[in-house]
Parts: C-alpha cells; structure tokens; sequence
C-alpha cells in the first residue's frame, strides 16, 4: 500500500511541477479521494495560471517595496490608501524601519488628516450626487407646493400684534432666490409688480453684489431699489468676507395682500394634509 501512495505521490509531484491544476492531475492519476489527492500535491505549490487574479496584488507587492524602502505603517496607509490590518499581513515579515522623528510624525500626521479631508469630500461629493439624481424632474404641482413651504419658512409673514399681509422674501442663497422667482412665475406674478433690493454690509462690494443680483433676477442693475447697508461695527469681525459675499436679496411682491392671504391658506392646507395623512397612517 505504501509502495503504491509513492508511486502515485511522486507521479502527482511531477505533473505538479509540470504546471497541471489538481483537477488534472486527478483526471490523469484517477484519483477520486480529494483527500487523497490533497496529500499527494502537499508542499508543491499551485502552478500560476491557477491562481485568479486579486484586486490588491499590485497593492501588496507596492507595500512590500515601500516597507522595503524604510516606510512606516502610516507611511504605507497614506501612499495606497489601504487599511494598516492589511499592510501588516503584506509585511510583517519585512524588517521595522528606524523610528522617525518628531517632525516626521507631525508631518504623517498632517497628510493624514489632509487624506482623511479628501475623503470626506468624495463622500460627499458621492453622497450628493446620488440624492440629486433621485429627484429627477419637478412637477408643476410639486414646484408649487415646494414654493409655499419655502416661504413660509423664509418669507414674510404676518404677525397677531403686527398684522402686515405683504409678500417679502429674503435669502443670500442664489438657488433658493432662484426657485422662489421660479415658484412667481408659475404663479403668474408679473414682472412688473416685482421689487427688488440688495441688503450688504457697507464694507463688501456692494458694486459687485448688486450687479450680481440684478443679473440672477434678470433686471437692469438701475431697476434695483435703494440698496440697504449693514453699518461695519469694528468690535466684530465680518466672517463672510470671501468674493462669494453678496449679502442678500429682498424680492417683493406690490400689492401682494391677496397672494399673501393665499399663501397663508395654502400653507395651513399643506398642514392639514400631513396631519390628516398622519392620522390615516395610525389607524
């Protein structure tokens, strides 16, 4: 018996060497016993073209080479991008590099939370991308419903002590200024009963920001009311100073005591169907 184990374990290490799969070899022995087959190839190591292909080949043999080169853990971890679980078992093997200085590490320190910056905002990037893709086109109806709770969340509204049925809103963001003149429209407001005025403070340039809202709202930069300035207190420091500061943009409706009526309707309408649709859902 033993004899015969030889015999076939030293035909299964030749054709091993000569580049057969197990598969062969067992096709061409007859040998049906896996675990037979499995002692017979034990200690001969799998021809290459076996092997399938592994994503982070390339990585491993780059860490090898970095490590090799001296690089520390969190050297290798910035270089690739790759967790430091995965590039301990790629070389532990490999000889510790020299301790690095204090100023090495500050300096691996700072590119990893440069990396870990960089990361966060592809993430972001992914994440918003995906959540914008998910809207898709906007319905007239969804772009007035929108526009009512846009404003009532930003908009003017009259107060129990003040009453003031007026239509006025507010907003230093572009889009947001963009969608409410876009919900106007829709609602068939005229132009010409729209008023528009810049609100900045009085050390920004206010030049600029009124041309760039007046090109947003699609009027001549005369056509703009009395631009209203914030007076510079030099006790607080302004945190919007960048070029993209523009202040804000009022955009008022004239004679807009009825379409505020119907706002305020409107928005207790909304109300009252996610309240009702609310009290659907419990029963």
């Amino acid at each position: 018996m033993s004899e015969t184990y030889e015999h076939l374990r030293a035909q299964a290490v030749a054709l091993r060497r000569e580049g057969l799969s197990r598969r062969q070899i067992r096709d061409r022995l007859g040998v049906r016993n896996n675990d037979l087959l499995n002692r017979l190839v034990t200690g001969e190591p799998a021809p290459a073209w076996t092997r399938r292909p592994n994503a982070k080949d390339d990585q491993r043999a780059r860490a090898r080479e970095l490590r090799r080169a001296g690089m520390t853990y969190d050297q290798i971890e910035l270089e690739l991008g790759v967790s430091k679980s995965s590039i301990s078992l790629w070389v532990r093997d490999l000889p510790k590099p020299a301790p690095r200085t204090p100023e090495e590490a500050s300096a691996i320190a700072r590119r990893g939370w440069e990396r870990t910056l960089e990361l966060r905002d592809e993430q972001r990037h992914r994440t918003r991308s995906a959540a914008t893709a998910e809207i898709g086109t906007v319905s007239d109806r969804e772009l007035f419903l929108i526009g009512v709770g846009l404003y009532w969340a930003e908009g003017t509204k009259s107060k129990p002590y003040r009453r003031s049925e007026n239509v006025s809103f507010v907003n230093s963001d572009p889009d947001m200024i963009r969608l409410h003149l876009a919900w106007l429209d829709l609602l068939e407001v005229e132009s010409k009963r729209r008023r528009f005025h810049v609100m900045i403070h009085e050390s920004a340039d206010v030049e600029a920001a009124e041309n760039y809202w007046a090109d947003l709202a699609g009027v001549p930069r005369s056509a703009l009311m009395k631009t209203v300035l914030k007076k510079h207190n030099p006790k607080t420091a302004r945190k919007n100073v960048g070029d993209d500061y523009r202040g804000c943009l009022t955009v008022r409706v004239l004679q807009g005591a009825e379409l505020y009526r119907r706002i305020e309707g409107w928005w207790y309408g909304i109300v009252c169907g996610a309240r009702s649709a609310e009290e659907a859902n419990r029963t």
